[in-house]
């Protein structure tokens, strides 16, 4: 099983970076441009891009880490292939999307915000997907789930785990 904890970076991710970094560093206020690029190539935003990305601006790493964990569009940990979001917002909430939040976090062995170490999952909340009619809802990559209990979680990750094999 590989770890997804420790950060790998290839020559062409690297590549990338510098370039995104290169066209946009003349441009004034070009840190959040470059953020949205490196996480668009990493698909996160590990330590050791911000420092690669603070060395190359001539700015310090806590200019960019603060930018990096004010804004909730940055993240700092790796996500799974099937990113799962669970609606909390007040109609979920009320139908019990916590309980659907709990089961997914005991199925997984990872609390909301993390990945499993094989890089297959990763929770999020959200408040709203905008079907409030099927609540509570969860969102799997682009797929809807509704009128969810907790009883049926296992087998909609089962779906996506036989899908892997």
């Amino acid at each position: 099983m590989e770890d997804k904890t420790s950060f790998c970076e290839t020559a062409e991710q690297r590549a990338k970076l510098e370039a995104v970094i290169e066209e946009s560093r003349s441009t004034p206020g070009c840190l959040m441009h470059i953020l949205q690029e490196a996480q668009a190539i990493y698909g996160y935003l590990p330590i050791e891009v911000q420092s690669a990305i603070a060395r190359q601006l001539h700015i310090s790493l806590s200019e960019v880490y603060g930018v990096a964990t004010f804004y909730s569009q940055f993240s700092l940990l790796p996500k799974g292939k099937n990113r799962i979001s669970v609606c909390l917002g007040t109609a979920c909430y009320v139908k019990g999307s916590d309980k659907i939040l709990a089961e997914l976090e005991k199925q997984l062995g990872i609390k909301c915000g993390e990945c499993t170490p094989d890089g297959q999952f990763s929770i999020d909340s959200c408040r709203c997907v905008g079907a409030c009619g099927l609540a509570p809802v969860m969102m799997i990559n682009e797929d809807v789930y509704g009128k969810l209990n907790p009883d049926m979680v296992k087998g909609i990750l089962d779906k996506y785990r036989e899908e892997e094999k």
